[in-house]
């Protein structure tokens, strides 16, 4: 695999219905995205994914037998797997978005995403950057809502942190993309890039999504900021 947006990018779909599937497959093959597996449950989704390695899963929250949060815990539990994982939910409640993006999701989407944005999101997530909509940011923030008083412990490793480094986490924590950091702070979209990667190494985290609950977690960031 590769994080060049310009080539092949294999995709697997995990939903318990039929249309779903059907409809996301559509979508994502028009646009020359290949769809090489789809699952109806979360143990399938788990074997699919073992096997045919894509770089994308469409991952449905609620499904029989297990659900896609257990199923992208154990998917990413798997080290040697650079797969990344979009939920894709008609909840719009937070504690999934909490949960989800918890158990590793690089994402979160609800089922009544555009064809157009469907496909962006699929390729933003491949290339490792942010997939946090605006609506879905807001519903992140008020799960940490009652946090806002209680001062948590700073994550111990923040102050091996630059200014700027601190600059750009706060401002990844609200869902900006790297192009939109990149002209809030006056940057190229390379350097965001450099240091975002830095943020993650520093802080020993496994993507962006993971240093967004960081951020809420030891009050970096506050609700309303």
């Amino acid at each position: 695999m590769t994080d060049d947006p310009d080539t092949g990018l294999r995709a697997v779909i995990v939903d318990d219905q039929a249309l779903v599937r059907t409809g996301f497959r559509m979508i994502l093959m028009s646009d020359g995205i290949e769809v090489v597996g789809e699952a109806t449950t979360g143990g399938e989704a788990v074997a699919v994914v073992r096997r045919t390695r894509p770089d994308v899963v469409l991952m449905d929250i609620r499904m029989p037998e297990m659900d896609g949060i257990e199923a992208t815990r154990r998917i990413l539990a798997n080290d040697s797997l650079r797969t990344r994982i979009i939920m894709l939910t008609t909840y719009d409640v937070n504690e999934y978005v909490y949960e989800a993006l918890s158990a590793g999701a690089a994402g979160f989407l609800l089922k009544d995403v555009s064809p157009d944005q469907l496909v962006a999101a699929v390729r933003l997530v491949r290339a490792n950057d942010a997939l946090l909509a605006p609506k879905i940011t807001r519903r992140l923030i008020e799960r940490f809502s009652p946090r806002a008083e209680t001062k948590p412990r700073v994550h111990r490793d923040l102050s091996r942190l630059t200014t700027r480094e601190l600059d750009v986490l706060r401002l990844l924590a609200t869902g900006l993309s790297n192009a939109e950091l990149a002209e809030r702070l006056s940057l190229s979209t390379s350097t965001v890039k450099t240091h975002v990667a830095r943020i993650l190494s520093k802080l020993g985290l496994r993507d962006r999504v993971q240093a967004v609950v960081l951020a809420y977690e030891t009050g970096l960031i506050s609700p309303g900021e």
